[in-house]
């Protein structure tokens, strides 16, 4: 068997085994590497019949293009930039994880990948990075502020990105857990159970979330003609010690029952609470406005809202993929909820 007859077989086997190159179809079609690049793209000058001689061909061979190649014959990255707040705490990131894994399952199934970047208003070097470098395609936010430096740098920049969260700015593509009514079916519950002093407990109030739950909160309380009281609403709650303080100080005030904003806050009321030695739900209720793994294990069983993170990734990912490709989208997708009654508020006891 003389050597050509050895390199004919060993490009017929490349060939079957789906390892062939834009060179390789290119030289047995007689064409240029450009023009095979072309008919793949879909982009550029070339024949009608160059173009199915192509495709034949490589659909013949089984030819895979390369996927650095196929981004460069577009002109696309095929990577999606997810951005996480530089200033998420420890118990920030079961949220974050969660709506990752979403976000992951549907980018792979249409062959993007993730590059994750953290960025905040304090510094938004990471975000500015993946969109001056041309890394990534299009961006998902992890979260929303008021007056947010990530989101005014992206409109700014004119890259494709999707909030998960709500803004005011209805030009925002962005998807969202329905917090305002989900916040406010709850704390009606409360209220036609005969709770009436109830106090509120957050973290930080620059965040759109944060003035979501508070605003559910008080249409709630509208309905059934109460106003919030100053000494039942406490924000910016950060630290323990804080924490502490404003539990004391609802306590004091004949507080019925204590709202916490999410999972984190309200980890830390139940151990102000054992601290203090007060029981739950016997001397005052608890509930949370976010359920999550930090209150799985909790006894009593905590009264609480659930979301799904995942689907909020899922969506997301997708929205903004199909807003890529030209599709009509809504700006605004919003997601469901369950109320989730637990021991926590008994009024039996």
């Amino acid at each position: 068997m003389n050597e050509n007859s050895n390199k004919s077989i060993k490009k017929e086997e490349s060939f079957l085994n789906g390892k062939i190159t834009i060179a390789d179809v290119a030289e047995a079609l007689g064409v240029s590497k450009t023009t095979v690049s072309r008919a793949i793209s879909g982009k550029g000058r070339i024949g009608e019949e160059t173009k199915q001689r192509v495709r034949e061909y490589i659909e013949q061979y089984n030819y895979k293009p390369n996927h650095l190649a196929k981004g460069l014959a577009q002109q696309k990255t095929y990577n999606l930039g997810w951005v996480v707040p530089g200033d998420c705490s420890f118990s920030d990131l079961p949220f974050f994880q969660t709506c990752l894994g979403g976000i992951i399952d549907y980018a792979s199934s249409v062959d993007y990948d993730i590059v994750v970047a953290m960025g905040s208003n304090q510094d938004i070097s990471q975000v500015e990075r993946l969109v001056n470098n041309r890394k990534v395609d299009g961006i998902i936010l992890s979260r929303t502020l008021e007056n947010d430096r990530v989101v005014a740098y992206l409109k700014q920049a004119g890259i494709p990105f999707i909030a998960i969260g709500s803004s005011q700015d209805s030009s925002i593509l962005q998807v969202d857990s329905d917090h305002s009514n989900a916040c406010r079916e709850l704390t009606c519950i409360l209220l036609l159970r005969g709770i009436r002093k109830l106090g509120l407990i957050g973290g930080a109030s620059n965040l759109v979330v944060t003035k979501s739950r508070q605003k559910g909160f008080v249409d709630a309380l509208a309905q059934f003609r109460l106003s919030p009281e100053e000494d039942f609403i406490a924000l910016d709650i950060d630290s323990p010690l804080k924490t502490e303080q404003a539990v004391r100080k609802m306590l004091e005030k004949g507080a019925e029952c204590i709202v916490c904003m999410d999972d984190s806050i309200c980890t830390s009321v139940i151990a102000t609470l054992r601290k203090l030695k007060v029981s739950v739900p016997k001397d005052v209720k608890v509930a949370s406005f976010y359920n999550s793994v930090l209150l799985e294990n909790n006894t009593p069983a905590i009264t609480s809202l659930q979301f799904d993170p995942k689907q909020l990734g899922i969506v997301a990912c997708k929205t903004l993929l199909e807003k890529m490709s030209g599709e009509e989208v809504n700006n605004k997708t919003t997601l469901g909820y369950d109320v989730l009654l637990k021991e926590s508020t008994d009024i039996t006891q």
